[in-house]
């Protein structure tokens, strides 16, 4: 099956920015930006005819301007590392603060704001490259990265993966929005939601840097270990710092990240499947103030645990030299309710 690929819009020098459509009309299409790697659409065959199930943009510039990290590969490291700054080895190192005084997603200029070689592609697999230089938004060493997306009738498949010529802190992940639904009137928080997290991370206040405890979800709205639609989750202290769910929830001890999102409005069911002991849960409240009329996703980003080069009681998140930096997330669809 040959690739479909088009030309999606032009940087500033006038360089090209593919996107590539990778599956077929009969099963699970998905549509890849070179730009970010992005996940711009991913729909499936319902019985109310083919259903989007990630929100995205319609052009490049929207995409360049857009803050909200829509569908991109986060990276060089994934969520929130405090006061923009770790020491390893006895030496301090300084990143871009771009979340106030922190550092978020790679910084100002993470990888979802990069542009990726295409190193291959196919009617069902694309990879992409991005070497990011020794020095990039302040991170030591140069990290060699590639994103393989594949897909098959019924299943898409990220695998990110790295090597470093120095220490340096690694967490990557996808963060595309998923509104199972296919229509943005119906909202995202809406949907039916189970993870296998049995504990998750405090936050301090609205920077949603962790405060190092590991606490029990038991008899709080972050337990999702029984289905349940993610909207009406009672008042709690956590919920007022991040205006809702920006939270990261921790696998029970020696599991797989694992969590179903389910729509009641369009049979839609997702299963995802990684091997990292976290997911952050954010439920795209930021989404009305960034895109108004978009509508809200629903963001599931298996992952290391957020600051952990700053934080001794969370598993160690630097690579080394040598090692190779490996991270497969599976997404299943089904349509059948």
């Amino acid at each position: 099956m040959a690739a479909r690929q088009r030309v999606f819009g032009r940087l500033d020098d006038d360089t090209p920015v593919h996107a590539v459509t990778l599956g077929d009309d009969q099963g699970l299409r998905a549509e890849v930006l070179a730009f970010g790697g992005i996940l711009r659409s991913l729909s499936l065959p319902t019985a109310r005819g083919r259903t989007e199930l990630v929100l995205g943009l319609p052009d490049l510039q929207d995409y360049r301007r857009d803050s909200a990290y829509l569908g991109v590969i986060a990276g060089r490291f994934a969520n929130r590392i405090a006061g923009a700054r770790f020491a390893h080895d006895g030496r301090a190192y300084r990143l871009d603060a771009n979340a106030g005084d922190h550092h978020l997603h790679g910084g100002n200029c993470g990888f979802g704001r990069r542009l990726w070689r295409i190193l291959d592609h196919d009617g069902r697999r694309l990879r992409l490259g991005y070497r990011s230089p020794a020095g990039e938004a302040g991170y030591p060493g140069t990290l060699a990265v590639e994103a393989t997306y594949s897909i098959g009738d019924s299943t898409l498949e990220l695998l990110l993966e790295a090597c470093a010529d120095a220490p340096t802190p690694v967490n990557l992940t996808g963060h595309a929005y998923f509104n199972l639904a296919g229509d943005p009137a119906v909202p995202a928080d809406a949907q039916v939601l189970s993870v296998a997290a049995d504990r998750y991370l405090p936050v301090a206040d609205g920077a949603l840097i962790p405060t190092g405890e590991i606490a029990p979800v038991a008899g709080t709205p972050f337990d999702f270990r029984r289905a349940r639609r993610i909207a009406g989750a009672a008042v709690h202290p956590q919920l007022v710092h991040a205006g809702g769910y920006d939270h990261c929830l921790v696998m029970a001890e020696g599991q797989r990240c694992r969590a179903r999102l389910a729509s009641p409005h369009s049979g839609v069911v997702l299963d995802l499947d990684s091997p990292m002991p976290a997911l952050q849960l954010y439920e795209g409240q930021g989404l009305d103030r960034q895109h108004p009329g978009l509508g809200r996703g629903i963001c599931l980003e298996p992952q290391g645990y957020p600051n952990a080069p700053n934080e001794p009681r969370f598993p160690g998140a630097i690579l080394e030299p040598g090692q190779v930096y490996s991270h497969l997330i599976r997404y299943r669809l089904s349509a059948d309710g």
